[in-house]
């Protein structure tokens, strides 16, 4: 029974995405902070399409876009092996369980994308008296980064990319684009 009282509680650790990991047993800031870099430049994506925003997210895997070049070349195909679910397309409610599902088994830490306006909001299907659709796949998994569009240029989904890269390492890896023709 006293060894039974003497047991020290564990703090609690939750990631941004609310899961609950253990914390460190020897927590050096040098060696965080490295490892940090390490898990922004090597990011994971889940193949995840569900409409046609799908598409634009196999085109930043292409030559003109190519994501590989950022850390996040390999798109694996089981959510035990990635740690960004990229949520492109429309939600519908008989999908629900499963995108639930699909970032329920994923490892912590985790970071979820909503990408294009039927993932962010139902989009064009989004009126009075619809039954079928998930009005933002917020409402079912906390999302990291939102990014906007019908559907969205890949440039979009690559500052997303980037948007969770900072998130993860508190800084910008990347230069900022160029804005409206400064530099010809």
């Amino acid at each position: 029974m006293a060894a039974q009282d003497s047991a020290v509680a564990k703090p609690e650790c939750l990631t941004a995405g609310g899961a609950r990991i253990d914390p460190p047993v020897i927590k050096v800031e040098a060696v965080q902070n490295i490892l940090d870099i390490c898990r922004a430049m090597s990011l994971w994506p889940m193949t995840f399409g569900l409409a046609c925003c799908a598409i634009e997210m196999m085109a930043v895997g292409m030559a003109r876009f190519d994501i590989s070049r950022f850390g996040a070349e390999v798109f694996r195909p089981s959510p035990r092996q990635s740690d960004l679910m990229i949520v492109a397309g429309t939600v519908t409610k008989k999908m629900a369980p499963a995108v639930v599902r699909l970032y329920e088994q994923m490892p912590a830490p985790k970071y979820v994308m909503a990408l294009g306006n039927c993932a962010i909001s139902g989009g064009p299907f989004r009126f009075k008296g619809q039954y079928g659709i998930v009005e933002g796949v917020d409402n079912l998994i906390p999302v990291d980064v939102y990014v906007p569009g019908c559907p969205p240029r890949p440039e979009g989904l690559l500052e997303g990319l980037f948007e969770i890269q900072k998130k993860m390492t508190g800084r910008r890896w990347w230069p900022n684009p160029v804005q409206g023709g400064e530099g010809k």
